[in-house]
């Protein structure tokens, strides 16, 4: 939805099956100039059938990169709209947050809910991080399929190139 380029990045039915770092090269333009920048697709930490051992090396290699990638302006949680509040995207949150790792939640497949179901589970999520976070992070309600919420993802990545571009000065 972001590059604008069905197919491009893979996706089942079946959850887990990223196993590398997926790295996407994008091109757009800020402030008139023509930027650079990756779009990197982690392997998820949540609903995919593996075992103990398999499920601590995805975790090794997520919290690595998320620590160490100097270079790494913004990330973004996915979360799937349609389920309650899991408390293993709350950890990860807060592991992010204790890690001082900036990020943005998107919350996922906002067309497969009625206006009243997704407003109830926003809702949901925002008193779940209330308990923990004093302010809470930006929610960005998208759609793949309607293209919800795809300006205001592209906005706030274009806002993280700028403020790089100011820094780098």
């Amino acid at each position: 939805m972001l590059a604008d380029h069905k197919g491009l990045a893979k996706v089942s039915g079946t959850p887990g099956k990223t196993r590398l770092l997926n790295h996407f090269k994008v091109e757009s333009a800020v402030n008139k100039t023509t930027t650079e920048w990756f779009l990197v697709d982690l392997p998820g930490y949540g609903f995919a059938k593996l075992s103990k051992e398999q499920r601590a090396k995805f975790e090794g290699l997520i919290e690595s990169y998320l620590q160490n990638r100097e270079n790494l302006a913004l990330t973004f949680v996915l979360i799937d709209s349609r389920l309650a509040v899991q408390k293993i995207d709350l950890e990860f949150m807060n592991w992010l947050g204790d890690n001082e790792v900036g990020f943005v939640i998107l919350f996922t497949k906002i067309d497969k809910l009625s206006k009243a179901q997704l407003s109830a589970n926003l809702a949901a999520y925002q008193k779940a991080l209330a308990a923990s976070w004093s302010e809470l992070p930006l929610i960005i309600p998208t759609s793949a399929e309607t293209r919800a919420g795809r300006d205001e993802v592209l906005g706030v990545i274009e806002e993280a190139l700028t403020e790089i571009a100011k820094a780098d000065r």
